[in-house]
């Protein structure tokens, strides 16, 4: 008959909650049964149990796993430190009071502990758990940000599924203490790992406790009363940096600092690239020339906004750009992001100071003073706004031959570009008026291309 006695881990009273272990006498494999109190008051303690397993070493194996399947993660930060965005898919484990990400379902099943204890884990106790719309174009992305500060995005685009994993997640913080140094899976470790320690102001009593392990306690809690002392003088040291810290326009000046292609100034981009023309315009014109202009609905179709993004992020860069390349397969990936460059200039191709007057130039209702006032206004642009101008436009002419294929008339082309390539400084009037200029100005200068810059040399 099996006979069953206790063991107990005693924590400090600075810690609020108790943990009790029951284990079997035997040396056999036995169940153990962990329970986490809650002890703020003695009417609302409870208690959740969870099925644990003592090995013939006496050692205890990790909770039972209470959700598992595949995400999409990235982590974004390390220790506050800011890390460059990498989704990938990974296969998640929720257990106890922690995440594990593993490559796939196998790794999680292979019995080689050396290959496991590599897998990144996520202590949840004092966790915090947020929907992150902001953080990425993706739909359904919530944010974990740990107590170490690390952070995490994780995604789906099955609603249902992100909605349960958020809320399996959320639940597990919880019930978990808000103080992350006296909950229950740091005691576990300490059994598990040598180079372990119990934070500062909790205490275990462990007669197998090796000596290098006390000195680490101790120099843990010397170290833990002198961190008023250092936060004062770290902030100390931030204020006088900040207070001689060098100007935005110092670190340009410097070449610490390049201004992005994307966001920026027309005449900045073209001065930097000792061109009046930029380098992306002309590549992404070529490459649509190339492979797009019998494409059904080319420059109104809308491409994927992430691989866009993607796109944007290595031209901002500055890194070697190749859209023959596999991952820019699709036409409409390269064409909208033609469209956001022009959409997310500083001041539009259509400078600020000539809006007012293109439009007074389209309400004309002669065509031949139209067609002279429109050919003296694009003169007087400045060079890169001309250049850019006239090397688009002439594309667009392209693309409007081939609209017994494309089905993209030089109409379609002036809802598309117009409020793209001009608006407004101060959208105070009408925008809906605003917008039949913008439309009718686009398509009149594609219409027109020949004459308007007729006497132009190509």
């Amino acid at each position: 008959m099996e006979k069953r006695t206790s063991c107990s881990v005693q924590t400090s009273t600075n810690c609020d909650n108790s943990l009790e272990i029951l284990n079997s006498a035997h040396q056999a494999t036995g169940a153990v049964q962990m329970r986490i109190k809650n002890a703020n008051s003695h009417q609302d303690r409870q208690s959740q149990t969870k099925s644990m397993i003592l090995t013939d070493a006496g050692k205890v194996t990790e909770p039972m796993v209470e959700k598992e399947g595949y995400l999409q993660k990235a982590k974004i930060a390390d220790g506050g430190k800011k890390l460059r965005k990498n989704w990938s898919t990974s296969w998640i484990v929720l257990s106890g009071r922690k995440i594990e990400f593993y490559k796939d379902s196998k790794q999680q099943a292979l019995p080689n502990m050396k290959t496991r204890h590599n897998v990144e884990s996520v202590d949840l106790c004092g966790a915090h758990i947020e929907w992150a719309k902001e953080k990425s174009s993706r739909k359904s992305v919530f944010q974990i940000t740990t107590v170490s500060g690390n952070e995490f995005l994780l995604q789906s685009d099955i609603d249902f599924l992100i909605l349960d994993w958020f809320q399996a997640i959320k639940n597990a913080i919880d019930r978990l203490p808000k103080n992350p140094s006296c909950g229950s899976l740091e005691l576990f470790n300490l059994q598990r790992s040598s180079s372990s320690e119990l934070p500062s102001h909790c205490h275990i009593d462990r007669k197998e406790q090796k000596p290098e392990h006390r000195k680490s306690f101790m120099f843990r809690l010397h170290h833990s009363a002198s961190d008023t002392s250092d936060k004062n003088r770290v902030k100390s040291r931030l204020k006088k940096f900040i207070s001689r810290r060098p100007s935005l326009k110092t670190l340009q000046e410097k070449g610490l600092i390049k201004d992005q292609i994307f966001g920026s100034h027309l005449h900045t981009v073209c001065e930097r690239e000792h061109s009046t023309v930029p380098w992306f315009v002309k590549q992404c014109i070529e490459a649509v020339e190339k492979r797009g202009l019998d494409v059904d609905g080319i420059y109104r179709v809308s491409g994927n906004l992430a691989t866009i993004q993607k796109l944007r992020f290595i031209v901002n860069q500055e890194e070697k750009l190749n859209l023959d390349d596999s991952q820019w397969e699709d036409i409409h990936v390269v064409t909208g992001a033609l469209k956001m460059f022009f959409r997310e200039l500083s001041e539009p191709l259509f400078p600020y100071s000539f809006f007012e007057r293109f439009v007074e130039a389209i309400k004309k209702q002669d065509s031949n003073e139209k067609i002279e006032t429109m050919r003296s206004l694009v003169k007087r642009l400045p060079p890169p706004n001309h250049d850019t101008m006239k090397i688009l436009f002439r594309h667009l002419t392209k693309i409007v031959a081939k609209a017994s294929q494309n089905l993209m008339s030089t109409q379609s082309l002036g809802i598309v570009f117009g409020p793209t390539l001009l608006r407004a400084e101060n959208e105070s009037g009408n925008v809906a008026v605003h917008m039949v200029y913008q439309n009718q100005i686009a398509e009149f200068m594609l219409t027109e291309y020949d004459k308007i810059f007729s006497s132009e040399e190509d």
